[in-house]
């Protein structure tokens, strides 16, 4: 057998899907892999976001990689601190870190004689065959436009980039957005706080999920017996992934009617007063949006010195927020739970394809990909995370695996000298992303009557409109037909 062409690797994040991406490349035998990383630290989203009450939405013993199980999961849902010291914990068990230049920001990726030139905030990095983006869609935050945001002179900041000098003990806090985040939030720090005021634009859907803490018992459990874990793995994965994914993309219409009925039975019978029950009951399908899990929301908007506050905002003053009822809601704190934008991918880089083209050019209209990969006149630059990649209420780690693992495979083409360059057929990715059009109808996203940051500009929904298991198939192997000749 003819040996393996050598190639190097650029990956761009060191977020959870840079590291897995690091790692299970140098284990395939690829000696020069560097990952660039814009920060002084690793982690991603759960290294910039530490706001009070930070949990993920997705069960502990989901959101793993599934080769690196985790036995000690404090709790039902971990909380973000959990999750960023296992991503560390995973990069230092597999010396992830020797590969990592941190404070390196890509700013251009130009594509020239079958290899990628890599520009960072530290200059020139040289020439890389192979370009992974692993950046991740929440970590741009999204700021209010607000008329007199910046004439505020308390404390005001975004919840991804939370300031921990400022105390809330005993202040009047504000929080704009009613999110996860928002939820999150304010179950964590209403009994700290003065006077909490949460500004509402639009009502959400809360799903009762009890976090609770994992016995010392369970835990040692696991340890001893890890296949139960890997089959918990399993059944987590065939209820979120098969049952939950495939309710909200039109496919089972019975267990998007039980989240429907249970999301509406948390409503009735976790809030007391009709006056805000009405004002916290939505107008859309559960699921539309991202389903919040929670079951501290509830009792702490009840709580005597919480506020619901449903008038539009119409400016921020420097006392605080200005109703359109023409009350001044008096602050101490604003924190700004206003989320991210999800479409910007490499939008702060300058990526030169054939023909001088840049992806912004080819993305102009709206963000694309072939089977969430990759793009025409791009060659063996891959995307985890890409255009209408699965998200929502699912594991990203399993999503990002799923398609590491079918770039691996486009990877292993060009190590093989099958193709000199990997780049999806125009005429074919078009048909693909026609496809995406013509059966998201379908889904609760574009049915379900609200809008949601799964919208781009342009009005195009940007996920996945069939099941999980569609994807796992799609991704399963490459199509060689697919993809230009050498």
């Amino acid at each position: 057998m003819a040996d393996k062409r050598e190639l190097s690797v650029a990956i761009i994040g060191a977020g959870a899907g840079g590291i897995m991406s690091a790692i299970k490349l140098r284990d395939s035998g690829i000696k020069k892999v560097v990952l660039f990383e814009k920060a002084a630290d690793l982690g991603g989203t759960w290294r910039d976001n530490t706001y009070p009450g930070l949990v993920c939405d997705v069960p502990s013993h989901l959101y793993r990689f599934s080769f690196a199980p985790n036995p000690d999961w404090s709790q039902t849902f971990s909380p973000g601190s959990e999750i960023y010291a296992y991503v560390r914990k995973v990069a230092e068990d597999n010396n992830a870190e020797e590969m990592i230049r941190y404070n390196s920001e890509v700013t251009k990726l130009e594509y020239n004689d079958k290899r990628w030139r890599v520009t960072t905030t530290q200059g020139d990095q040289g020439e890389f065959d192979v370009v992974v983006s692993a950046v991740g869609i929440l970590h741009h935050p999204v700021y209010p436009d607000i008329p007199g945001l910046d004439s505020f002179k308390g404390d005001c900041f975004h919840s991804a980039r939370w300031n921990h000098d400022v105390s809330l003990k005993g202040k009047r806090v504000g929080i704009i957005g009613t999110g996860s985040t928002a939820v999150q939030i304010v179950g964590a720090i209403v009994d700290d706080v003065a006077h909490l005021s949460m500004f509402q634009r639009t009502p959400q859907w809360v799903m009762n999920a009890p976090n609770l803490p994992v016995a010392e018992e369970d835990k040692a459990h696991y340890r001893a017996h890890p296949e139960e874990m890997s089959a918990m793995y399993d059944q987590l994965a065939a209820t979120m992934n098969h049952g939950f994914a495939a309710a909200i993309v039109g496919d089972n219409a019975m267990a998007l009617e039980k989240i429907q009925e249970g999301c509406q039975q948390s409503l009735d019978q976790g809030v007391q007063d009709p006056e805000l029950r009405a004002k916290l009951q939505p107008d859309y399908s559960a699921g539309c949006k991202r389903l919040i899990m929670s079951d501290r929301f509830y009792p702490a908007i009840q709580k005597p010195n919480a506020e619901l506050v449903t008038d539009a905002i119409e400016s921020i003053e420097p006392e605080g927020v200005r109703t359109r009822d023409g009350r001044l809601h008096a602050l101490d704190v604003l924190v700004l739970c206003t989320g991210f934008d999800p479409h910007r991918f490499l939008a702060d880089a300058e990526v030169v394809g054939r023909n001088g083209q840049t992806l912004n050019e080819a993305w102009s209209q709206g963000n694309y990909a072939y089977k969430t990969i990759c793009v025409p006149n791009f060659p063996n630059l891959f995307f985890l995370g890409g255009p209408n990649s699965p998200i929502g209420n699912f594991s990203y780690l399993m999503t990002a695996e799923r398609q590491f693992g079918y770039i691996e495979k486009l990877i292993g083409l060009l190590r093989e000298g099958k193709l000199e360059e990997v780049t999806p057929k125009a005429d074919v990715t078009a048909a693909f992303n026609q496809s995406i059009k013509d059966a998201m109808p379908q889904t609760v996203w574009a049915s379900g009557g609200c809008q949601s940051w799964y919208y781009d500009r342009f009005g195009n929904v940007a996920s996945w409109p069939w099941t999980f298991a569609k994807f796992e198939e799609d991704l399963s192997a490459p199509a060689l037909q697919d993809f230009e000749a050498a």
